[in-house]
């Protein structure tokens, strides 16, 4: 009961949690073993939203032909079941190395779902799903700087690890106070556009659909992070591994899977991220990554044995995020308290080979790496 009473303060106030141990989260790792992973159906994609504490996503990555590397997302949060807030996000990053990114993150008013939670809604703002779950499309007129028009189509199965892809933390398994969801469409084409104050980017490409569910205040469940998203002719790699705070045992939870056109090769949670080089960023004393070996292994649907690495070094970032500086004013609220938190998030863009073993044929292709490197406490 104590523990239960500290958890809610800690939920109300930002505090930093007491000490539970590596036996307060149950990672999806645990289902992950006996069944790897799950192929999403429609009902897997609806949204939760939430009445208490949690920050919900929608996010679409993309890689343009052209160059550009892209992001659209919604954000549903709830601050202690007292407030929802929406936020609509945009990012641009631009290949000549010049160009200023384009960032543009508004709210959104009269937001809503329709009946089946698939589709989201608010003023100038909507994200849906078509009705064979094939493809989403994007639409937002929110901002001037970046009125965005896409349609993102899953090229290859949608997965969840595990039996319904959730890690759970809390001290009593049957009553968690607290969760961590990732859903992916690892591999999807994009049509479309994004169109800015310069003019129309086509973001024709490849992309890749996250919807994500913090269920609790996000500096609890995790202290650091690691996104990977690896588009190549052949071959999309993902993965999103964190680490959790003290609190749970600075426990690794590592999701991830490699698709083709059509089909997943592999997912679950045997996977790795590792950062091989540290350049440090003497602003901030965060280890700043200077080169980064990831590592996925699993089965195909026929038993034969997969595993690939993606390793090599990042070359200058994209960008360097102060969230605290960044976010929306609820998130700040969440946050607001929280001893030692002071998040970064590093992004880069390095074009980098992936090497993929499937039973004993072995394969190499260069492609596009979009990978971000998170430190909050």
């Amino acid at each position: 009961m104590m523990n239960w009473a500290k958890q809610q303060l800690a939920n109300v106030a930002g505090t930093q949690e007491p000490i539970y141990g590596p036996s307060a989260i149950q990672s999806v790792a645990q289902q992950a073993r006996t069944t790897p992973y799950t192929e999403l159906t429609n009902d897997d994609l609806r949204w939760a939203a939430m009445d208490s504490t949690s920050v919900e996503t929608q996010t679409f990555y993309l890689m343009a032909d052209s160059g550009h590397i892209g992001m659209a997302q919604v954000i549903y949060s709830n601050v202690a079941g007292i407030r929802t807030t929406c936020q609509f996000n945009t990012k641009v990053f631009y290949p000549d190395g010049k160009t200023p990114n384009l960032w543009s993150s508004d709210p959104l008013e009269n937001y809503g779902f329709d009946q089946h939670k698939l589709n989201f809604h608010a003023q100038g703002c909507s994200v849906e799903l078509s009705e064979d779950g094939s493809f989403y499309e994007i639409k937002s007129s929110t901002n001037k700087k970046s009125v965005v028009d896409l349609k993102v189509s899953r090229t290859a199965p949608g997965f969840v690890a595990g039996k319904n892809g959730t890690s759970f933390f809390g001290t009593d398994p049957q009553k968690p106070w607290g969760s961590m969801r990732h859903a992916f469409w690892p591999r999807c084409q994009v049509e479309g556009s994004i169109l800015t104050q310069a003019g129309e980017l086509d973001f024709s490409g490849r992309g890749f659909f996250v919807h994500a569910l913090q269920g609790m205040k996000p500096h609890h469940a995790a202290a650091r992070w690691n996104f990977v998203n690896f588009q190549s002719p052949t071959y999309s790699a993902v993965m999103m591994e964190y680490v959790t705070p003290p609190s749970y045992g600075s426990t690794n939870v590592n999701v991830g899977g490699l698709a083709t056109e059509g089909q997943l090769i592999c997912a679950g949670s045997s996977n790795s991220a590792a950062h091989s080089q540290i350049r440090g960023d003497p602003e901030n004393d965060w280890p700043e990554p200077g080169a980064v070996a990831f590592k996925w292994q699993g089965k195909t649907v026929d038993g034969q044995n997969v595993y690939a690495e993606l390793t090599g070094p990042l070359g200058e970032r994209l960008d360097r995020v102060d969230v605290m500086a960044e976010v929306p004013k609820f998130v700040k609220q969440i946050v607001a308290g929280a001893a030692g938190t002071k998040p970064y998030i590093y992004q880069y863009g390095p074009r980098l080979t992936l090497k993929i073993k499937i039973g004993n044929e072995e394969h190499s292709e260069e492609g596009t790496l979009f990978t971000e490197a998170t430190f909050i406490s």
